[in-house]
């Protein structure tokens, strides 16, 4: 109780922007060391990565825009990962029929507590990204964070389901070189995006502080570059995933210049 209180005291500070940035950091070393593990050893950098990534993302909107946000963005986020992935497994809708193997740990309504954390680490910096590239129309802000938290998945999926983590009952169709994960996924992230990214937007709209943003937006948008870039090099270099490294290239490609484009007007 006490190292909360602290923790919380620490997030409300003006100069606190280095927080997520020290996660961040050490989400990227343990990024680095995946494709070098193999077993009981790449499943405890699994954890790693997860918890550091959604470490970080909690406290950079905590840090930028209010202790109220980033309490809301984790409460949020893990509502409804856990729902979505409990329809998921329950029905197969909307992301196709699936199972989870036990090698994640402990479960809640049949979802591992990695994977709503996983939500966690993609959804904060898919939003930042596209709060960037549209910050006054919402319509557009939310097609363009639910695009680029699916185009995470198009690289994270079969990386994860090569590690044996999960497993889907009719992987075909799926993009061209991507013989593990069915189309059904995609659309279904594309679809849970639209939710939680609508939702997420009207929380920030409702609990931010006011004025601009207390931090910058380096820790977050590192992330989605590591993490998608990084990764898919990581998929074509060491992990025999061609198939999603391309794919995960030529999606994330339009978003990556026009952010690169945005920060030059700046």
């Amino acid at each position: 109780m006490t190292g909360a209180v602290t923790a919380a005291r620490v997030l409300r500070r003006p100069s606190a922007g280095w927080v997520p940035l020290v996660f961040t950091v050490a989400l990227l070393g343990t990024a680095i060391a995946y494709p070098l593990t193999d077993g009981p050893a790449r499943n405890a950098v699994s954890w790693a990565i997860v918890l550091f990534g959604s470490a970080a993302a909690i406290s950079h909107a905590a840090v930028s825009r209010g202790l109220r946000t980033g309490l809301g963005v984790l409460v949020l986020v893990a509502v409804v990962a856990v729902l979505f992935e409990a329809l998921g497994l329950a029905t197969g809708f909307p992301y196709g029929s699936y199972t989870y193997s036990d090698v994640l740990g402990p479960m809640l309504l049949g979802v591992p507590f990695l994977v709503p954390l996983a939500w966690l680490m993609m959804a904060w910096p898919s939003w930042v990204a596209a709060r960037r590239l549209a910050p006054s129309s919402r319509p557009l802000r939310v097609l363009i964070a639910a695009y680029v938290f699916a185009v995470w998945d198009v690289v994270l999926d079969p990386q994860l389901v090569q590690a044996g983590y999960w497993r889907w009952a009719h992987p075909s169709p799926g993009l061209p070189g991507i013989d593990t994960v069915p189309l059904t996924n995609l659309a279904g992230w594309l679809f849970a995006g639209l939710v939680l990214m609508t939702a997420l937007d009207l929380l920030v709209a409702r609990t931010a502080r006011p004025g601009p943003p207390r931090a910058g937006d380096a820790a977050p948008l590192l992330i989605l570059g590591w993490m998608v870039l990084g990764g898919a090099l990581a998929h074509a270099g060491w992990l025999g995933l061609p198939g999603s490294a391309v794919w995960g290239v030529l999606l994330a490609l339009p978003v990556v210049v026009a952010l690169v484009v945005q920060q030059r007007r700046r």
